[in-house]
């Protein structure tokens, strides 16, 4: 805390204890939700206990708790300032001299530091349960989910040649097997049209060291050839069987393997926009963590014996949640591609950080 005075030490104790509340209560409030939530799923569905209920309710609500964490900072912050602002403490500061980004400067710093530690740290252990809590729900529900196969496309291949895979999948235990397989064969032309070369149909594949394993294939080309053979092994640029069905969520994907996860899904010829989306969102995380820190502050500082401190309150909490269903309706169009990647993230903590900057600037340079 080198650089701080008594006064912003103090500002930062209070920030951070409000921080602690709101964090439990929203804490308590999700695990709540989240528990009625799988009960609903898979309580429905398959008979479980209640203690099975209450540990993938542990599983996931990391990182639902995760999403919500801009809600921790915008009501925590608004709390400190508002009971520093009741108790007259923000009057006694500006009669000491002590201009408003002074004292607002901690609790954007402390936003700040710990949105690095959420994408950093908090991110990947809330992502390694939420992977533990995918795998521990479809292994419960597997005889259910088993009725409805999902249906696998897949593209890879380079300049010198274009692979389409198209299957329904099956797991088959810790295998994921393919059924229905048929697979087009293109190559590229001198001006780098794909010609259609051949189709094979095979009755199962499976992912295996070498690449995917076909099972009873049937190769055919222009022309009606038709070439039988018990076994083709066709390479796959796909190690494994998650990224060759594009199976799980992307929250199931830590900060650090999303570099690799965006890699592997554009060298298997899947869309990587979710990830990347994924990757500039908690990039974009302290920025937005501070926005909401210095919106609550902002929207606090009117003088409580003035009246309105309420209803000035209440607009933060409002715009505060206008920020938050904007940044998740950017994510949106951003995974749709309707609007750039880097807009997509970037641009709602931006907003929300200018519109408390100008908040600040209106109510203490005039």
């Amino acid at each position: 805390m080198i650089g701080l005075s008594r006064i912003q030490l103090y500002i930062l104790w209070r920030t951070l204890s409000a921080l602690i509340v709101a964090l439990l209560v929203i804490m308590a409030v999700e695990l709540l939700v989240d528990f009625v939530s799988v009960s609903r799923d898979v309580g429905a569905r398959v008979d479980i206990t209640p203690s099975e209920v209450l540990g993938l309710t542990l599983m996931k609500a990391p990182s639902v708790l995760l999403v919500l964490l801009p809600f921790v900072f915008l009501f925590g912050t608004l709390g400190a300032f508002v009971g520093l602002n009741r108790r007259s403490e923000l009057i006694a500061m500006r009669a000491a001299g002590i201009s408003a980004w002074r004292f607002i400067f901690p609790a954007a710093a402390a936003a700040f530091i710990c949105g690095i530690l959420a994408a950093t740290a908090f991110n990947p252990a809330a992502s390694a349960l939420n992977l533990r809590y995918e795998k521990t729900r479809a292994e419960l529900m597997k005889d259910y989910l088993a009725t409805a196969p999902k249906e696998v496309w897949l593209r890879q291949g380079g300049a010198r040649g274009q692979t389409v895979i198209h299957a329904r999948s099956k797991t088959d235990g810790e295998n994921t097997v393919l059924h229905g397989v048929s697979v087009f064969f293109y190559t590229m032309d001198k001006q780098g049209v794909p010609q259609f070369d051949r189709r094979v149909e095979a009755r199962e594949a499976r992912l295996g060291t070498g690449g995917l394993i076909l099972t009873d294939v049937n190769s055919t080309r222009p022309g009606g050839f038709l070439e039988h053979s018990e076994r083709l092994v066709l390479p796959s640029t796909v190690r494994d069987a998650s990224g060759l069905l594009n199976i799980g969520s992307v929250e199931a994907i830590s900060f650090w393997d999303l570099p690799g996860a965006i890699r592997r899904a554009e060298q298997a010829g899947l869309t990587s926009t979710a990830y990347q989306i994924q990757l500039q969102q908690l990039l974009a995380t302290p920025l937005l963590y501070s926005a909401m820190a210095v919106l609550a502050a902002a929207f606090s500082l009117r003088l409580f014996r003035l009246g309105g401190l309420a209803g000035l309150a209440g607009a933060g909490v409002a715009l505060g949640f206008g920020v938050f269903f904007f940044n998740q309706l950017c994510g949106a169009l951003g995974r749709s591609g309707v609007i750039p990647t880097y807009a997509a993230a970037w641009a709602p903590p931006i907003l929300a950080l200018l519109s408390g900057l100008t908040l600040l600037c209106y109510t203490e340079d005039g």
